[in-house]
């Protein structure tokens, strides 16, 4: 699968709608982008090994709080865009642009969860 295309977009994610495995060996990464990227696919990969395999998460909104049935939809200053990748091994991981393109480094730490902002002028490819 070729990093940084656009998918349909899933609808936006809930609170506590998110299940990160993480402990001694495994950590997470909530990697934030910018609205414009909601629906893109972006894949990361471990770094110092040219052949491994990348993971890829889908861009979708995130909403802060629980809207209520006077506000079904959250205000636009509550809703965030990110990626979620559950799970991972820690280490270093490159966040991809496009397939032959870093956008950026992230240490990945067992027992934690890492975040990671995608670069304001940099779209994906």
């Amino acid at each position: 699968m070729t990093g940084g295309y656009a998918q349909h977009a899933a609808g936006p994610s809930r609170p506590g709608s998110v299940l990160l495995d993480i402990g001694p060996g495994t950590g997470a990464l909530v990697l934030f982008t910018p609205a414009e990227l909601d629906g893109t696919e972006i894949e990361v990969s471990r770094e110092g090994d040219p052949g491994a395999p990348r993971t890829h998460s889908l861009v979708r909104p995130r909403w802060a709080g629980q809207p209520g049935p006077a506000a079904p939809e959250p205000a636009a200053d509550r809703v965030s865009y990110a990626a979620v990748y559950p799970g991972l091994a820690p280490g270093t991981y490159t966040i991809w642009r496009d397939a032959g393109t870093a956008a950026g480094v992230v240490i990945v730490s067992g027992g934690e969860v890492s975040e990671w902002t995608w670069p304001a002028a940099t779209s994906v490819g």
